[in-house]
């Protein structure tokens, strides 16, 4: 899932961006109010965690111009200000849910997975595809009784072709969603990984196969 972190001190920015693509998100982060408007309304985003004290707009102008533009995007809020009132004004601005700073890495990954489940209803940590499971809790796929962990850019692209079956991603869909639009990663990137899932796939004996389409880009298809 991609996810646009908006926090003005960097040193935090690069930590939570470390920990959450660890736990197998697609993070882009923005340190300014400004980027962070550009960025959410071109991004397609799955969930924003926006800081409220930002150069330029705060998090609660920013997020407000959001839904008034209809992003739907869920929202985690961080903070320092903890008062009731400022809880209350940062709900009402169209925040999902609210964590004062200092936070624990921990805390920070629950939210934000339990703002995502529901998103649209409750999202499994297991997803199938004919005989193919993917955890997304355990970032492993598994087939046969079989499993392969997988790496952070891998597990997004597997995740991305089993929740979207027999759909083809064109490349450069692909490298948006995956590695983002600040990425100097080379094209040659989303090869390297669909080679790496199509061979581990072929060793778990799935009956699935991911399919390309000349010009065009990937599916995952069924096969007998």
């Amino acid at each position: 899932m991609r996810i646009l972190f908006a926090e003005d001190d960097r040193d935090l920015a690069r930590a939570v961006k470390a920990l959450l693509e660890h736990s197998g998100y697609s993070v882009d982060v923005v340190n300014d109010g400004q980027d962070a408007l550009d960025y959410a309304k071109a991004g397609g985003y799955d969930g924003l965690i926006l800081d409220w004290m930002m150069p330029k707009h705060d998090g609660i102008e920013v997020l407000r111009s959001l839904r008034s533009a209809g992003i739907t995007a869920p929202c985690l809020m961080l903070t320092a200000r903890d008062a009731v009132e400022d809880r209350v004004a940062g709900l009402d601005a169209g925040a999902d849910d609210y964590l004062p700073k200092p936070f624990a890495a921990t805390e920070l990954q629950a939210r934000l997975r339990a703002m995502l489940r529901r998103k649209e209803g409750y999202a499994p940590d297991v997803v199938r595809f004919a005989d193919v499971e993917l955890d997304r809790a355990g970032m492993e796929l598994r087939c046969n009784g079989r499993s392969a962990k997988l790496g952070n850019k891998a597990f997004q692209l597997m995740e991305m072709l089993v929740e979207n079956p027999r759909v083809v991603h064109g490349v450069s869909q692909i490298m948006e969603r995956i590695w983002g639009w600040d990425s100097d990663a080379e094209v040659n990137v989303v090869w390297v990984n669909i080679s790496l899932l199509r061979k581990q796939l072929k060793e778990l004996g799935a009956h699935v196969e991911i399919r390309a389409t000349r010009g065009v880009g990937y599916s995952l298809e069924q096969v007998q």
